[in-house]
């Protein structure tokens, strides 16, 4: 009963994409294989496209939408390469195990474009993507030109299909509600694990190693990004990745972290003392973060524009920096002249699904696209103090961010990671009570 829900969620989207074009032919390929160095490659992940419309997770495979068909293209079975790298489909499986009209070996796939193409009006491909792919679209476009003679018309225009699948991403059916929910309860209990393991002494890349644990242990396949475990100072570099100081006591760790589960990501950060307790400074800054992210989640509802949460943090965090004397003058003149992006230079969130980035614009028209339910965001403000000389010395080097995983409902929003412990008061709590690792 599963797999024939499956089947059906991937046939709809397929039909529903059909139904953005009108007519013509689509060609969505999925990701290569990649070698990281010599024989060895790096291990093999899907085009998020082209997994959202097929399901079909093995690489060297192409999915092309005509006349109403949905067809596949893909490797044979190979029993000797199997010995070596696992089991294939194969066309005839996977055209019944996936839903697809019609599933033929990759081998076929340049014979076959050419003749699909005759008398279309249009080519939906990912263009510019990969220039190996704009060569070969051209090869198929010619060589239907080239029967011109004959009557044969070709396609007299070439579209980017990603443009039309990232309408169809942004909101997201109750199967990817579902699997995000778990990524997101996943990257929570690593969070949890990771503050209970963090003390004075260890390093950064030993905190990293229980999240990874942890995601692996519940079944996630991947993490969806590189973490960042950034004690001290190197939380205020945002994209910290080296992950290799030691944690002292006294500073603060952020940790930005989430897992892939299913192709779908997860994306937390937490932000807690190494030792345990907040120091005063720590704490105070701390909760100007944490009001922000109140105001920002306030707002996430259906109609509301996608910069609304963004504004409402930075409302916040710009009266903060003036409470901390970090930055001076009126509440208005700071926005206004932006003299806040000093400390908090990003946006409040991205969309979130199969990337952790995910796909779908966030202005229409010139205007910012209002949220509807089914849209997943993250919403994640912050601060970054360096230790500057003009910065009072008591408040150098806290970096803090706080993020969570939010889904728009009907009703407003459900933050899919309130499972990771972001109260003040509950993060050394569950510090304190941690067992013995």
């Amino acid at each position: 009963m599963q797999e024939a829900e499956n089947i059906s969620i991937y046939r709809r989207r397929r039909e529903q994409l059909a139904q953005a074009m009108r007519s013509g032919v689509a060609v969505i390929p999925t990701a290569p294989e990649r070698v990281r160095n010599r024989d060895s490659h790096f291990p093999y992940r899907f085009d998020s496209h082209f997994y959202y419309l097929t399901g079909f997770a093995e690489p060297e495979a192409v999915l092309v939408l005509s006349s109403g068909k949905s067809i596949l293209f893909c490797r044979e079975r190979n029993p000797e390469r199997e010995v070596w790298d696992g089991f294939r489909y194969g066309p005839e499986r996977a055209k019944e195990r996936f839903g697809f009209d019609e599933a033929h070996p990759i081998d076929e796939l340049d014979d076959a474009l050419p003749k699909l193409l005759e008398n279309q009006s249009a080519l939906f491909y990912p263009v510019g993507d990969d220039p190996q792919w704009d060569s070969t679209a051209m090869q198929w476009l010619n060589a239907v030109r080239a029967k011109v003679r004959a009557g044969v018309s070709a396609p007299d225009r070439v579209q980017d299909v990603r443009t039309l699948i990232d309408d169809q991403r942004l909101i997201k059916d109750a199967h990817e509600q579902a699997v995000m929910r778990r990524a997101a309860r996943i990257a929570a209990g690593a969070h949890r694990r990771a503050m209970q393991s963090t003390r004075p002494g260890r390093s950064e890349y030993e905190i990293e190693a229980e999240l990874l644990y942890e995601f692996r242990r519940n079944g996630a396949q991947f993490p969806a990004y590189s973490p960042i475990v950034a004690g001290g100072a190197n939380a205020c570099v945002l994209h910290y990745v080296a992950n290799d100081a030691p944690l002292r006591d006294g500073d603060l760790l952020l940790i930005d972290a989430g897992c892939e589960l299913d192709g779908y990501a997860s994306d937390i950060t937490r932000t807690f003392p190494v030792n345990g307790r907040f120091s005063g400074p720590q704490r105070e800054v701390y909760e100007i973060v944490l009001a922000a992210q109140r105001a920002a989640i306030a707002v996430v509802k259906p109609g509301t524009s996608w910069i609304a949460p963004h504004d409402a943090a930075v409302r916040v965090l710009a009266q903060g920096m003036l409470d901390l004397k970090l930055v001076s003058g009126s509440l208005d003149a700071v926005l206004e002249k932006e003299t806040y992006k000093r400390f908090y230079m990003h946006r409040t969130g991205h969309w979130l699904g199969l990337d952790v980035h995910d796909a779908g614009e966030y202005r229409r028209g010139g205007e910012w696209r209002p949220l509807a339910a089914g849209m997943a965001l993250t919403v994640e403000p912050g601060l970054y103090i360096r230790a500057d000389d003009d910065v009072p010395e008591r408040l150098r080097n806290i970096g803090i961010r706080i993020e969570d995983d939010v889904l728009v409902t009907a009703q407003g929003c459900e933050i899919l990671t309130a499972e990771a412990a972001k109260l003040a008061g509950d993060i050394e709590a569950l510090m304190r009570d941690a067992p013995k690792r």
